[in-house]
């Protein structure tokens, strides 16, 4: 399975756009890294700096290093939303 993975509010605790203080939620990490044990492809994808255009890469990679996330690939520029609607969405809640 190719598996997409929010960021804020999905695998750490964020307050507004402070990703810098992000507080990673380790049961939730380690539900996506069982995932990516099992062999599914894991591309983790972030709002962050869509709207403010600022780059969060570095900061972001350093992160899912430090909190020892197991993925594949890192997308940025997610587009900005209130609500996505699909037939294939879950809430990590609901792993």
């Amino acid at each position: 399975m190719t598996i997409f993975c929010d960021i804020d509010n999905t695998i750490c605790k964020t307050e507004g756009n402070d990703y810098k203080n992000a507080v990673p939620v380790q049961e939730n990490i380690d539900k996506i890294n069982k995932f990516y044990d099992k062999g599914d492809f894991i591309i983790y994808w972030t709002a962050r700096g869509t709207t403010s255009g600022k780059d969060w890469r570095t900061i972001t990679e350093n992160q899912l290093i430090e909190w020892g996330c197991r993925y594949n690939s890192l997308r940025m520029k997610k587009p900005s939303y209130d609500m996505f609607i699909d037939d294939k969405s879950k809430r990590i809640e609901e792993l």
